[in-house]
């Protein structure tokens, strides 16, 4: 199973975009594993799709008002181009879990964000 983990932010305020991204994980055929607060300004979602449906998923997340990062970006870029690539059914019926990480910035300011995801392990 592939695996995709993605950071992204909102500026939009939480209780407006959570509904519709949630809705948005199950209309493109996600399933939705686990939601977790992580602080104050930060959520994580553990979601499944079927590989054929990943460019859907990236349709809604755009269209959700999320800005993913660029690693985000090529990340959902690759899986789409796979899926792009992939003729057969049980190749298009594979499932890739997904990690998103979403970072509200309204509590946060961008420059902060961006330097806790680069910091020194």
């Amino acid at each position: 199973m592939q695996s995709l983990n993605l950071q992204s932010f909102s500026y939009e305020d939480r209780s407006g975009i959570l509904p519709g991204l949630t809705t948005a994980f199950t209309d493109c055929g996600g399933w939705v594993l686990e939601r977790k607060t992580i602080s104050p300004s930060s959520i994580e979602f553990r979601l499944e799709i079927q590989l054929r449906d990943v460019q859907d998923l990236y349709i809604a997340l755009i269209a959700s008002g999320l800005e993913l990062t660029r690693s985000g970006h090529l990340g959902l870029t690759e899986l789409c181009i796979c899926r792009k690539h992939l003729r057969g059914t049980a190749d298009l019926c594979q499932v890739v879990a997904i990690r998103i990480e979403i970072n509200f910035l309204e509590d946060v300011t961008l420059h902060s964000l961006l330097m806790t995801a680069h910091a020194p392990a």
